[in-house]
């Protein structure tokens, strides 16, 4: 069967299964028009309705990267920050609904880099931009973006991200520690950014400075996590040591 029928098949089952979670007209057609297979090693999977490992990440199912992609929202000519490049998939849907120059894309993984960088050009998509970076400081220099999506958990939406947001725009990311919502926090408008829970999902953490996918402590909710158990044992005992300054601003939690 030929790969553009199967990619049209798989866009199908997308907007008719029981979660509908393809709905928008722009990106079915970005959809049929991106050929995963050249993301994915395997032609077997690439229209499969599937996650799988690549290089200790993620490679996100068809259903579960469109959800993110829905919920993202953007529009023709839209500035966008994906952080988290993975194999590239992402940024090339993006890239068919808001044009190539305006997608960016990071991670913290170089072999991740390089190989989203070789797919996304054997696709036809050279002018997206690929760095290696700290995804929880973001992509400073080309801000501010329209939308920016996290394809990685963190507990809190970093800050710096936030910060890069244009007014009105949106930042899409799984939020918590253990069970995760999807989430959307609109531009920090004022000091309490708004934000919309969309339900529950499954994402690996979003690794910070120091942190390679595969790496033994991998995660950086689970060190947040352990941080604020050993505050509430030191404020019992009477010590409280410094906070871990995760965002690099120099101060305490606000």
């Amino acid at each position: 069967m030929e790969l553009a029928v199967l990619r049209d098949d798989m866009v199908d089952s997308l907007e008719h299964d029981s979660k509908g979670v393809v709905s928008s007209e722009s990106l079915s057609a970005a959809m049929r028009t991106v050929p995963r297979h050249e993301f994915v090693e395997d032609d077997r999977l690439a229209y499969a309705d599937r996650s799988f490992e690549h290089r200790g990440t993620r490679v996100l199912a068809p259903s579960t990267a469109a959800r993110l992609l829905e919920a993202l929202d953007v529009d023709e000519d839209d500035s966008v920050l994906v952080v988290g490049a993975g194999v590239g998939y992402t940024p090339a849907v993006l890239a068919e609904i808001v044009g190539e120059r305006n997608v960016h894309a990071v991670d913290i993984t170089r072999n991740v880099v390089l190989d989203a960088r070789s797919n996304l050009a054997s696709a036809g998509y050279e002018g997206v931009f690929v760095d290696c970076r700290n995804g929880a400081d973001g992509l400073p220099e080309y801000a501010p973006f329209d939308c920016i999506l996290v394809e990685a958990a963190a507990a809190d939406p970093p800050r710096p991200l936030v910060r890069q947001l244009a007014p009105g725009g949106r930042l899409v990311i799984p939020v918590g520690i253990g069970e995760q919502s999807l989430t959307v926090v609109r531009d920090e408008v004022s000091p309490d950014p708004e934000t919309e829970p969309l339900g529950t999902v499954a994402f690996q953490p979003l690794l910070v400075e120091g942190e390679q996918a595969g790496s033994i402590e991998r995660n950086r909710t689970v060190r947040e996590d352990r941080e604020r158990a050993e505050r509430a044992h030191e404020r019992r005992t009477g010590w409280e040591h410094e906070w871990i300054d995760w965002d690099g601003d120099g101060g305490r939690p606000e």
